[in-house]
């Protein structure tokens, strides 16, 4: 579904090649400043490569910008409140996640889809529609954020670091919540994470960042605690 063949950006990412099947769950990790990010740009479209090609269920996407691939690829960055507008009720927030790069109306079926995709995180956030999102907290922001990313004609999820502003309580709640909808959705996903916890409670393709290229972990079991 993705591919990418020899991608270089300057100092960060060398020759760098990546294939993600359809449905596929895909965990990267590497130390910090080793182009984790850089690469999600890549694939998102807000960083142009030097050279190389990006390519989306057979189509070259390398030179379309970032607005139109929003159509494709959704993307919960590591901030919380990156992801959603903290002046606006949950219901406005659903909507505008579930408007994106569409014309869709929003009628009553439509509230009750949003209930029934925000009850899969079990915290009552489908009877708070009404409430600001900046009275969430951190991680139910986060929680929400997830949510939002699924509910529009996406192929691709990107989670960037997801848990890093979060405490341990929530970062373990959010990576349980990620897992129950990534197996809900079935959808090919991206996950940059450092926590060896969570890598090794996932059952994904581990792929580690060296030196600018990917290449496949070692042995879980083999990673640092």
């Amino acid at each position: 579904m993705l591919r990418l063949r020899n991608i270089n950006v300057r100092n960060t990412l060398r020759n760098l090649c990546l294939t993600v099947r359809d449905g596929e769950f895909v965990l990267i990790i590497g130390a910090n400043g080793s182009g984790k990010t850089t690469l999600f740009n890549v694939i998102s479209g807000i960083i142009q490569p030097r050279s190389g090609e990006v390519s989306f269920k057979n189509q070259d996407i390398t030179n379309i910008p970032q607005h139109r691939r929003t159509k494709w690829i959704s993307t919960v960055l590591q901030d919380p409140r990156s992801s959603t507008v903290g002046e606006m009720t949950i219901l406005e927030n659903m909507i505008l996640a579930y408007m994106r790069n569409s014309c869709r109306k929003v009628s009553r079926s439509t509230i009750n889809y949003f209930r029934e995709k925000l009850s899969i995180l079990g915290m009552n956030l489908e009877n708070r529609l009404g409430e600001y999102v900046k009275s969430l907290s951190g991680g139910q922001r986060q929680a929400l954020s997830l949510v939002m990313a699924t509910i529009s004609d996406y192929e691709l999820l990107l989670l960037d670091e997801i848990t890093s502003a979060l405490d341990p309580k929530n970062s373990d709640m959010i990576m349980e919540m990620t897992e129950k909808i990534i197996d809900i959705e079935k959808k090919a996903c991206l996950l940059i994470t450092h926590n060896v916890k969570h890598i090794k409670s996932f059952n994904a393709r581990i792929l580690e960042m060296n030196n600018g290229q990917l290449e496949e972990a070692q042995a879980v079991a083999a990673l640092d605690p």
